[in-house]
């Protein structure tokens, strides 16, 4: 009797005497793939896009790190993208397109009462000569009231490959047109777009990289996803008019946003955006394309 009460002791001890165990949360990777509202790229998007999203070692890393940043996790990688959408909005064209390609480093610092200022030295691709170039950029996101981060760059060889040629016979195309192009959902649901629209699908991503270049912040993450639609205007000057309907992917939050833009383009003057106004949320718009 006594040794059968020694053997029910044991086992209950073994049973309630394990250490217990603590489990951490995984790492926030970014898979839009699996995501509700994301959206298939294009291959000419995915070059965009850059490297893979960086994977954090700690769910509940400051994302307000100072002093070196590890370049593949998103302080270095967030304030990386900005720099993509600066050179695309001011140097951007149907013929010319700017990627993040990779980021070597990364330096943060706060300065008194302007804001957070970070040093980057990046490699940024030419996606449609597929040139690339390094380059050191400086970006400070202002504290206090919403602005626009001020970013600066120096990518000189880059900027030298000259479209020109290209540029003025697509306009005089558009500009002699019996009739005024349109398009809609570039690309569309299996992730394709037809060869006399990528030019379309250019300049929506262009005249879009203003709108990510005013609305980015050190939490922000954007992404090209989709023109859901690009009309040109009658237009009597020596511009193309385009109304275009765009969404955009924040990757952090992992909203679809739509935004409504007025546009014009020339070769020598550029994109140039006249109005932006963000569109009411639809939920029955978040299906995304289908995969291929």
């Amino acid at each position: 009797m006594r040794l059968g009460l020694m053997v029910v002791l044991a086992v209950l001890t073994g049973a309630t005497g394990s250490p217990s165990v603590k489990i951490r949360p995984e790492a926030d990777a970014v898979d839009t793939t699996a995501h509700p509202n994301s959206v298939p790229d294009t291959g000419e998007e995915a070059e965009l896009d850059g490297q893979e999203e960086p994977v954090e070692e700690e769910a509940e890393e400051d994302v307000m790190a100072t002093g070196e940043l590890n370049p593949n996790q998103y302080p270095a990688q967030r304030a990386a993208k900005v720099v993509q959408h600066f050179l695309n909005a001011r140097h951007g064209s149907p013929c010319r397109l700017f990627g993040l390609h990779s980021v070597s480093s990364g330096n943060a610092e706060d300065v008194a009462d302007s804001g957070r200022r970070y040093q980057l030295e990046i490699s940024v691709q030419e996606i449609i000569s597929n040139t690339t170039e390094k380059c050191s950029a400086e970006v400070l996101f202002p504290r206090g009231e919403q602005r626009s981060a001020a970013v600066q760059a120096s990518c000189e060889e880059i900027l030298k490959v000259n479209t020109t040629a290209q540029e003025e016979a697509l306009f005089q195309k558009y500009n002699m047109n019996n009739s005024l192009v349109s398009a809609q959902n570039l690309p569309d649901s299996y992730g394709h777009i037809e060869p006399d629209h990528k030019p379309l699908w250019h300049l929506g991503i262009v005249a879009s990289s203003a709108v990510m270049l005013k609305e980015s912040t050190e939490n922000t993450l954007y992404n090209m996803a989709q023109v859901a639609n690009i009309t040109q205007l009658a237009s009597e000057s020596q511009q193309l008019k385009f109304d275009c309907h765009i969404l955009l992917h924040e990757m952090v939050s992992q909203e679809i946003l739509h935004w409504k833009l007025l546009f014009t383009w020339s070769p020598p003057d550029g994109v140039n955006v006249l109005q932006m106004e963000q569109l009411p949320h639809c939920h029955h718009d978040d299906k995304p394309p289908k995969a291929n």
